[in-house]
């Protein structure tokens, strides 16, 4: 008996994927009507696996479904923006102190060499923002993966997506890409001194800071 191909499935997984990149690039603003018979044209695919894929994404929270209106952009409410980053401090700043307490030397090392790239990739005569950001998420995933805990990750990696919507105002607060690195110099610190209390603390402040810039 033949196996039941899995093109279908990669094929709106893949689509999704495309979907999801250009409205982290802001190709798609927030608010933006998705006209889905342009982009299946423009993709070369029917609208099957196209709206497949904007199921997906509605589950994460990139697109909102509207009644006889078809797909939008989520926009991010300043409710949303504060629920979720309500959730990745508690969730992350928890991962910290885990990490404090229970990485590998190597480990550590590994998460300090992260830190050393977001600061060269910040110096005023080379910055750029989007390298910033990719640094800056691998540096937290990183730690979520030493930190082993699948189910954290997973809410984790959900809600950074509905975070990313926002994401390029967050440093457009004067002042606040300095601001960030001293807060992660301050956890690299704090995990080098295997302090989890002080993890814990300076993760939710980085998170706190964070939103308030976001807003």
């Amino acid at each position: 008996m033949a196996a039941p191909s899995l093109a279908p499935r990669a094929l709106y997984e893949e689509v999704a994927e495309l979907l999801r990149q250009r409205i982290f690039s802001r190709e798609l603003e927030p608010g933006s009507w998705i006209d889905e018979l342009k982009i299946a044209e423009a993709y070369g695919i029917s609208r099957t696996p196209l709206r497949e894929a904007l199921k997906v994404l509605a589950a994460e929270g990139l697109v909102t479904m509207k009644v006889r209106r078809g797909a939008y952009v989520t926009e991010v409410s300043e409710r949303d923006l504060q629920d979720v980053y309500h959730l990745l401090g508690l969730l992350e700043s928890d991962a910290a102190a885990v990490v404090a307490q229970k990485a590998t030397a190597d480990q550590l090392a590994q998460l300090r060499s992260l830190h050393e790239a977001l600061e060269q990739s910040a110096q005023p005569e080379q910055f750029n923002r989007e390298q910033f950001f990719i640094i800056n998420e691998q540096f937290h995933m990183r730690l979520l993966e030493i930190a082993d805990n699948r189910w954290r990750n997973q809410m984790v990696t959900d809600l950074r997506k509905v975070m990313k919507l926002n994401r390029h105002n967050s440093l457009l607060k004067s002042g606040r890409v300095e601001e960030s690195l001293n807060e992660h110099r301050a956890l690299v610190e704090a995990l080098l001194a295997r302090d989890a209390s002080l993890c814990h603390q300076r993760m939710l402040e980085h998170f706190k800071n964070g939103l308030e810039a976001a807003n």
